[in-house]
């Protein structure tokens, strides 16, 4: 199981965000080795933009599986001008220190339910297919199999990184959303989630993982996993993700076995 976490879950979060770039990222690496992950995805938003390591510094050594790009969650994310000034310094960034993988989440201020927003979206992002074509991009979409396909189908660069609490939260149904999209699934966000979109501690909340580890098996999913999952007690991170650890491996090899 390729079992790695989003950037920041093992510190204190910064400036009382739930998520956000640590600035204690180099130490947050070390724990996670020990703790026995196999990669973090880096965290890009729009606070730490004008400071993230990730544009000044070589983080080529550390196992960066994605830098997620954030700060696109924005109402101008079709627009080509937002997108120059806050998605071309990330794919840069992203090469620069030999991560192959960049994440787009498409939710909130930037979800792709609207028709007219998704295909200006996609005009926008088949440019950056082609201009960064040593890239791999990966959509966190909260909608239908349908609609984020609509764009993955459109480039052997896109991807869909399929999040469970996103898509409970949706009220889609998790074994019909892997068995339409699996093909294409790079990595999938461990998130537990109630149906009126609160993140909850693993198993509490209404997202079925034995269903959906069971299906991933089924197809022969192999890529990577991903704990998003929801904060602890502040100070206990390193226990709170141990545990959120456990839970997850104990249903993968149960699926598995």
């Amino acid at each position: 199981m390729k079992l790695g976490m989003i950037q920041g879950r093992l510190l204190r979060p910064e400036d009382g965000g739930i998520q956000e770039f640590p600035s204690c990222w180099e130490e947050e690496f070390d724990r996670a080795k020990n703790l026995g992950l196999n990669h973090i995805e880096w965290i890009v938003t729009t606070r730490s933009f004008s400071y993230n390591a990730i544009f000044y510094k070589d983080c080529s050594r550390f196992p960066i599986s994605s830098l997620c790009a954030d700060n696109l969650v924005d109402d101008r994310f079709t627009q080509c001008d937002f997108l120059q000034d806050n998605l071309d310094p990330i794919c840069k960034a992203a090469i620069d220190n030999d991560v192959m993988w960049v994440t787009i989440p498409l939710l909130e201020k930037s979800a792709i339910h609207n028709t007219q927003k998704r295909q200006a979206f996609k005009k926008e992002i088949l440019k950056y297919a082609d201009k960064y074509q040593t890239l791999n991009f990966s959509f966190e979409a909260e909608t239908t199999a349908e609609n984020v396909l609509d764009i993955v189908k459109e480039s052997k660069s896109f991807w869909i990184t399929y999040d469970t609490g996103n898509i409970t939260s949706e009220k889609i149904d998790h074994k019909d959303y892997i068995k339409k999209t699996y093909d294409r699934i790079s990595n999938v966000h461990l998130k537990d989630r109630t149906f009126d979109a609160k993140t909850v501690i693993p198993l509490s909340g209404d997202t079925p993982f034995d269903e959906i580890f069971n299906t991933l098996s089924t197809v022969n999913y192999n890529n990577l996993y991903t704990m998003q999952t929801a904060r602890g007690v502040t100070g206990s991170e390193l226990i709170t993700m141990k545990q959120h650890k456990n839970i997850f491996e104990r249903i993968y090899h149960a699926a598995n076995s």
